[in-house]
């Protein structure tokens, strides 16, 4: 098995894949040893010092390091090995009675609004989080206010030095373009 590894915009964050599928819908977010019990992944992840982020995507995963003395050289074989073993091992990603995506938050917006924020959530899904995934994140909808639209980081995009700018001058301009009435973009 061969495992490709990819710089993300987030130095601390590190984009791992394996060449297959890791969740086939969906996705999970660990930030600690806790969430990470939900998936045998994860766990073996979160094994390895130094790391204190897990993201698993449909081929990737984002391990996220602490921000401490552990250096990328120290903590990068280590969770090469991680990955591999798991794979190798046949245990599934995610354990049983858990499903990708569930542990996401409640969405809030005016019903009033829901031409608005169905033409924000298709931005999302069609230009936006293709972009961000390949940078080994994602950003999810969370909520739609008087003109404000809430997201939601996760992944590399979460602790990103640049996801403030690529928030306010890349999701928020998108979304002005097509949507005049949005004023601004905030991170949840």
């Amino acid at each position: 098995m061969f495992i490709q590894t990819e710089a993300t915009p987030n130095p601390a964050t590190l984009k791992f894949l394996p060449g297959r599928v890791v969740l086939s819908e969906g996705t999970f977010e660990a930030r600690d040893a806790d969430s990470a019990a939900r998936s045998p992944l994860a766990s073996r992840l979160f094994d390895v010092a130094g790391v204190s982020g897990v993201y698993l995507g449909h081929d990737f995963i984002s391990v996220t390091k602490a921000e401490d003395d552990n250096l990328w050289p120290q903590v990068k074989p280590a969770v090469l090995g991680a990955i591999m073993e798991h794979f190798q091992s046949g245990a599934p990603v995610l354990a049983e009675g858990h499903v990708a995506g569930s542990e996401d938050a409640e969405e809030f917006f005016d019903p009033a609004d829901i031409e608005t924020v169905e033409t924000i959530k298709d931005l999302l899904e069609t230009r936006v989080r293709p972009a961000v995934a390949g940078d080994g994140g994602d950003i999810t909808f969370r909520g739609y206010k008087e003109g404000v639209v809430y997201l939601e980081m996760k992944g590399a995009c979460s602790g990103c030095p640049s996801s403030t700018a690529t928030l306010r001058h890349g999701v928020q301009n998108l979304f002005r373009h097509f949507l005049p009435e949005i004023r601004e973009v905030q991170a949840i």
